[in-house]
């Protein structure tokens, strides 16, 4: 498919054409590939999500901001990124990637996408990449909740019943299933307090303790929501009468 339905995507125009298709070309397919444009693109990306997380959230300490960025620009939101962007369909790969399915990769995107927002910074520089790594990221950030990004189900489903101040949940490994090397552990997380127990499973206890603790989580929260934040009364003044004290001189 034509590169310009990529460039619509990205809202922005290569004036130097080599460069995108620089960009989307994977190691598989020959010697100019984007391993070089990814790595300046990692940098720019880290840079310009930063710059954005520090101006929007005036009040977040610095590992609060580490660990937004950190999880803004891991693979798994790059790749999100590659898929609204369609990429899949402008990859090119080697015809063992491809028959591999590498057109659908995560890693294979997320680099992609790097690749890319290093390549506008080299065609336009980095007014042009800000903007478009902006405009790529402006879904996301308008919808983060910075209080639990980052944060798994674990974590989270603690901290809710915490502040409902119940009991931690209880997580039990009650079967195991296939051979040592491809096992799938299934796991029960229990809520006694809301008589909730939900069960999920894993190719690790860690993995399906996680997703045990996400259907709890939700169990909770339907079954408790958050109250909203009261407001705070108007406390009444009182008014101190000072009575006159009398002071009687006796005439001696």
């Amino acid at each position: 498919m034509a590169l310009y339905t990529l460039e619509a995507q990205l809202e922005y125009r290569f004036k130097d054409q080599a460069l995108l298709e620089q960009a989307v070309t994977h190691r598989s397919h020959g010697a100019r590939h984007n391993e070089r444009l990814e790595f300046l693109g990692d940098s720019v990306l880290n840079f310009v999500i930063a710059a954005i997380l520090y101006e929007r959230y005036g009040a977040i300490d610095e590992g609060d901001l580490s660990r937004l960025r950190a999880n803004l620009v891991k693979q798994a939101s790059l790749a999100d990124i590659g898929t609204q962007l369609g990429l899949s369909q402008h990859l090119r790969l080697g015809e063992g990637e491809m028959k591999s399915g590498g057109f659908r990769r995560p890693s294979i995107l997320a680099d992609t996408v790097e690749a890319l927002f290093g390549a506008v910074f080299l065609d336009s520089g980095f007014d042009e990449a800000r903007r478009v790594v902006a405009r790529q990221y402006a879904p996301v950030l308008e919808t983060m909740n910075p209080a639990t990004l980052g944060k798994d189900a674990k974590t989270l489903l603690q901290e809710t019943l915490q502040s409902r101040k119940m009991a931690l949940p209880l997580y039990t490994v009650i079967a195991t299933h296939g051979a040592a090397h491809s096992q799938q552990f299934e796991v029960e997380c229990a809520v006694p307090a809301l008589e909730i127990t939900v069960t999920a499973a894993g190719s690790s206890r860690r993995a399906a303790e996680q997703s045990a603790a996400k259907l709890a989580l939700e169990a909770v929260q339907a079954k408790t929501p958050a109250r909203p934040a009261k407001k705070a009364s108007r406390s009444r003044k009182t008014t101190q009468l000072s009575l006159p004290v009398a002071v009687i001189q006796e005439n001696k």
